[in-house]
């Protein structure tokens, strides 16, 4: 099963998506869009991004747990992990942003 992007409307009337392994496993998540069109667009920069792994911005979270951060190519955020329980985890997320990404189908939800 592919990875799909799943594109919402908050309660505050904002848009977000999350991009879903075959799986139905969360990988990445958005920041809030006020409009669904910018939504859109970062749906779009996750795929055309997603491929380059100098976007990838490998970190901790405030515990300490890796994580990671993919960027468009001008350094902006554009889709934001979990917290995993190893590097080893954060790098199979990585890959997986990078397989389900690029052929991803959008479920609009909105």
């Amino acid at each position: 099963m592919a990875g799909k992007f799943v594109l919402s409307k908050a309660s505050d009337g904002e848009f977000r998506f999350v991009l879903k392994a075959g799986n139905g496993e969360t990988i990445l998540v958005s920041e809030l869009y006020k409009a669904k069109a910018s939504a859109e667009n970062g749906i779009a920069s996750i795929k055309k991004n997603a491929h380059i792994d100098a976007h990838y911005e490998r970190k901790e979270d405030k515990n300490g747990h890796p994580r990671f951060n993919l960027k468009a190519g001008n350094g902006e955020v554009i889709g934001a992990s979990q917290s995993y329980h190893s590097v080893e985890a954060r790098e199979h997320g990585i890959e997986s942003v990078k397989h389900n990404a690029p052929e991803a189908e959008i479920e609009d939800l909105t």
